[in-house]
């Protein structure tokens, strides 16, 4: 029976173009005025001529009508299911795989909902409508494009045949309220004494990566460090899609990329971004993630004066992450030695904050770590927080702390520089 639910918003969206060609024009409130008559005009066609639908109907309590209807009124004028499904405030996380296989996540928990599109044309519809809102195109020639929501909420989104099973959607959504270390502390993400120590690390000017797999929470984590910086500084933040959520800093510049029209020319990469930002005199410069050339200009800027920078990267371990930067940077250095880059990279960076969620959906920071030297080629790492669990710990559930490691912090100038003595 649930399988009716879909289809008879269909029928109804099909009495409305009967009753109204010019549907599409009415007023928000004529047209649901008029979803409302057509629902009524429905339920007294499978009254007299489909018995099964009919009971379908009888089935339906005033809920579940008045749902039926708004769906209706949101598949002509919004996103359909899509903004239903958007404004529950519990939902993290939207991963639709075709019109019909919708799952969330809530509380970190994956759930398969029963909700679905109509059809592929109707998710194909909805999907170019808010492409196109946000400025960008996506189609046969792009099937492949990022882009947000209004509310700013992440969107990925591949088009079939590249997908096979039909449109593919995933979107991360953010919470209104912005995340703050306190908050992570309440999550068990981190404890309190690393939240000082990681406070002191932005306020003393330490240039910091942020590393972790994919859903680790690194953007999160980003916008929470981003609290401790001064709000007497000049900010630029550099993304592919903004989504840092930076409220505090009077003097904030955001910039975003822009992909190339259909031509192939007007795109604005990270690359190009970066290079423009060092002339807009900032006092830091923070880049959402990091994915490729960009980051040999990320490093020359750290290396240049710009210190209290901070970044993210797709990584399994700290020591990883350093592989990554010198992987990204020899794919736009053009014939830079790997000895060079690698001092580069040591000279750049200073802090590598590694995250990872846990075989129990709950997201950890795993280690806080100094990048103490390059000798002999290799980068000699100082791990200074260090995620131990305990005895709770089960197959299902990870329980423990982020603790001390007891080493010192080898590169001290910046924290003297700044008046901080803690960590000497």
């Amino acid at each position: 029976m649930n399988d009716y639910f879909s289809l008879e918003i269909g029928e109804i969206r099909k009495l409305i173009a009967e009753h109204n060609p010019q549907y599409s024009e009415l007023s928000d409130e004529k047209l649901k005025e008029l979803a409302e008559k057509m629902y009524e005009v429905r339920l007294r066609q499978v009254q007299l001529n489909d018995s099964e639908r009919a009971a379908y109907y009888s089935s339906l309590n005033f809920r579940t009508r008045r749902n039926l209807i708004d769906n209706v009124y949101e598949s002509i004028r919004g996103l359909g299911i899509l903004g239903k499904i958007i404004e529950d405030k519990s939902i993290t996380e939207i991963m639709i795989n075709g019109f019909d296989n919708i799952f969330v996540e809530r509380a970190g928990k994956l759930e398969r909902l029963a909700d679905k599109f109509e059809n592929q044309e109707r998710l194909r519809n909805i999907i170019t409508k808010f492409v196109q809102e946000a400025g960008r195109s996506v189609n046969e020639s792009n099937p492949i494009v990022d882009t947000r929501l209004k509310d700013g909420s992440r969107v990925n989104v591949v088009l079939d045949p590249i997908a096979l099973d039909g449109p593919i959607v995933t979107i991360r959504r953010f919470p209104e309220e912005g995340m703050t270390i306190q908050k992570l502390i309440q999550y068990g993400s981190i404890t309190p004494e690393a939240a000082i120590f990681l406070e002191k690390l932005v306020r003393a000017k330490y240039n910091i990566f942020i590393s972790g797999g994919t859903g680790s929470g690194k953007t999160t984590f980003l916008n929470a460090l981003s609290n401790y910086i001064p709000k007497t500084e000049r900010v630029i933040t550099i993304e592919d899609s903004a989504e840092l959520q930076i409220k505090h800093i009077p003097n904030l510049v955001r910039l975003e990329t822009r992909n190339a029209n259909s031509t192939g020319v007007g795109g604005i990469s990270m690359k190009d971004l970066i290079k423009s930002s060092l002339r807009m005199r900032p006092e830091r410069i923070i880049v959402g993630e990091v994915r490729g050339e960009e980051a040999l200009d990320m490093l020359q800027a750290m290396n240049t004066g710009h210190d209290g920078s901070i970044s993210t990267g797709h990584a399994n371990s700290a020591a990883d992450m350093l592989s990554r930067i010198e992987t990204m940077v020899l794919s736009g250095a053009g014939g830079l030695p790997l000895e060079a880059i690698r001092q580069q990279i040591a000279s750049a960076v200073d802090i590598i904050i590694h995250l990872s969620r846990m075989r129990d959906s709950t997201r950890k920071t795993l280690e806080i770590t100094e990048i103490q030297e390059l000798k002999d080629g290799k980068f000699i790492l100082n791990r200074l927080f260090q995620f131990q669990e305990d005895e709770h710990t089960t197959v299902r559930k990870v329980s423990g702390k982020l603790v001390r490691t007891g080493n010192k912090m080898v590169h001290s100038d910046k924290f003297i520089s700044s008046g901080i003595y803690d960590y000497l």
